[in-house]
C-alpha cells in the first residue's frame, strides 16, 4: 500500500464528492462542489488535501486559516476530514491530520480548532487520541428554515 497525501486537483472532484455525501453525511452536488473548491483555490488561506492510495481517492481534509481577536496568529479551522470505510484504521486519518497541522506552522497558527458532529462517537475518539481535546460546544442555526 502506498498513500501519498498532496493537494487537491479537479480531477479529484467526482472522487472527493461521494467522501462528502457518503462519508461526511454532507450533501453536495458536483456543481456546488466544483464552484466552493475553485473560489477556495484562489484563497491561500484554505487548504485541501487528499489521500490517494495505489491511484484511488481514499481520504480528504479541509481546513482555513481564520483570524480572531484574541488570537494571534489566527488559527486553523478544520472544515472536514473523511476517509473511505474501507480504508479506515491504516492511519490515513492521521496523516491527513498531520498535513493540516503543518499547514498551521507554515501560516504562523498556534493551533487547529474543529467540530466534529455530535453522533460521530468513534471520530471524537480519534481526535482525542492525537491530542485534540474537547474545549466548546458547535451552535448552529439555519437561516434558511422559515420560524414556526
Amino acid at each position: 500500500m502506498s498513500v501519498i497525501i498532496r493537494r487537491i486537483s479537479e480531477s479529484d472532484y467526482e472522487s472527493v464528492m461521494v467522501i462528502w455525501n457518503e462519508v461526511l453525511d454532507v450533501p453536495v452536488t458536483f456543481e456546488t462542489l466544483c464552484e466552493t473548491y475553485s473560489a477556495m483555490a484562489e484563497d491561500d488561506r484554505y487548504c485541501t488535501f487528499i489521500a490517494e492510495v495505489d491511484g484511488v481517492v481514499a481520504g480528504l481534509i479541509t481546513a482555513v486559516h481564520t483570524i480572531a481577536i484574541g488570537h494571534p496568529g489566527g488559527y486553523i479551522k478544520m472544515n472536514g476530514l473523511g476517509v473511505l470505510p474501507e480504508y479506515q484504521n491504516w492511519g490515513i486519518g492521521r496523516m491527513l491530520l498531520e498535513e493540516v497541522e503543518r499547514f498551521a506552522i507554515e501560516k504562523g497558527a498556534p493551533y487547529i480548532g474543529l467540530a466534529s458532529g455530535i453522533r460521530r462517537t468513534d471520530a471524537h475518539g480519534f481526535y482525542e487520541h492525537l491530542g485534540y481535546r474537547k474545549t466548546s460546544y458547535w451552535f448552529r442555526k439555519d437561516l434558511t428554515k422559515k420560524k414556526q
